[in-house]
C-alpha cells in the first residue's frame, strides 16, 4: 500500500478535530498499519495530552527540520500499540516557524516511514492551516451540524479544492438526534447538501469522549462506546471497507412513529 497523508482540519475551532485525529490514529494502527499522528498545531499543542504521552515528550518536529535531533528521536512510540507513534509540535513557537516547503520536506520525510500520516491541523485558514496541508494527499473535514461549523467547513473545503487535495471527505461530529427530531440541529442530510462532499463519518455526541481525554486514553484503544464504534468505522472507511452508516433516519422515524403511537395510545 503506498503511504497515505491525511490532513484533518476544520474551519473553526472546538469542533473535535485533535479528538478525532487521536481515535483515528488508533483505530489505524490496531488494523496493523504503522501511524503517526503529527501535531502540526505550533504553540497550541495538544496532541500529545490526547494521547496521554505528553511526559514521554523530549523533542518536537520543528527540532528535526533544524537538525536539532533525528526524527527517530523526536517520534514518541505509543507503548500501548506498537505501530502507533506521535510526532509533537513545539509548544513555544509561533506558527511562522515553519514554512510551507518545509512541511513537504517533513511528510516526504514521514512517507518512506509509515502507512498513514495522519495530520492534527490548526483551525482556521491562516497560515498554519496552509502549512499543514501543504503536504498532505488527502483531507478529512471534521463539522459540528450547527450552521457557524458548516459555514466555515464550506470555506476550508474551497481552500483545500484549490490546493488540489483529493479526496475531501467529512465528519459530522456531535451529533444529537434528539435535537435532530426537535428542528434544533441540522441534519446530516442538510450538512451534505450544503457542503457537497462525500461524508465518511458520523459521530454521535458521548460524554465518554470527554472522560476519555481528561484519561488522556483515545476512545478506539477499546471502548464500546457510541462515539468509540463512530471512530472505529471511520478508520474502516479510510482503508477501503464498505461499513455501512448508522440509519439515523431510521432512528428519527422510529422516534417519531413512538410518538404518534403513544399519543393514539397504541402499543
Amino acid at each position: 500500500m503506498d503511504p497515505r497523508i491525511i490532513v484533518i482540519t476544520s474551519g473553526k475551532g472546538g469542533v473535535g478535530k485533535t479528538t478525532t485525529t487521536s481515535n483515528i490514529a488508533v483505530a489505524l494502527a490496531k488494523m496493523g498499519h504503522r501511524v503517526v499522528a503529527v501535531d502540526a498545531d505550533i504553540g497550541l499543542r495538544n496532541l500529545d495530552v490526547m494521547m496521554g504521552l505528553e511526559n514521554r515528550v523530549v523533542y518536537n518536529f520543528i527540532d528535526v527540520l533544524e537538525g536539532t535531533c533525528r526524527l527517530n528521536q523526536a517520534l514518541v512510540r505509543d507503548k500501548r500499540a506498537d505501530t502507533l507513534f506521535l510526532l509533537p509540535a513545539a509548544q513555544t513557537r509561533t506558527k511562522d516557524a515553519v514554512t510551507p516547503d518545509q512541511m513537504e520536506q517533513l511528510c516526504d520525510m514521514l512517507r518512506k516511514e509509515f502507512d498513514f500520516i495522519l495530520l492534527d491541523s490548526p483551525a482556521g485558514i491562516e497560515g498554519g492551516f496552509k502549512n499543514a496541508a501543504v503536504g498532505a494527499d488527502e483531507a478529512l473535514v471534521i463539522a459540528t451540524p450547527e450552521v457557524p461549523s458548516v459555514r466555515d467547513a464550506d470555506r476550508i473545503i474551497g481552500m483545500l479544492e484549490s490546493m488540489g487535495k483529493a479526496p475531501i471527505r467529512l465528519i459530522v461530529n456531535r451529533l444529537r438526534s434528539n435535537l435532530v427530531r426537535e428542528g434544533e440541529m441540522l441534519d446530516v442530510r442538510d450538512v451534505l447538501d450544503i457542503l457537497a462532499i462525500d461524508l465518511i463519518g458520523i459521530v454521535p455526541e458521548d460524554d465518554s469522549v470527554v472522560k476519555s481525554s481528561n484519561r488522556g486514553e483515545p476512545l478506539a484503544f477499546g471502548d464500546s462506546s457510541p462515539a468509540a464504534l463512530a471512530f472505529q468505522r471511520i478508520a474502516s472507511r479510510i482503508v477501503g471497507e464498505e461499513i455501512p452508516f448508522p440509519s439515523f433516519e431510521e432512528e428519527q422515524n422510529k422516534g417519531f412513529f413512538a410518538a404518534l403511537k403513544k399519543f393514539f395510545g397504541l402499543k
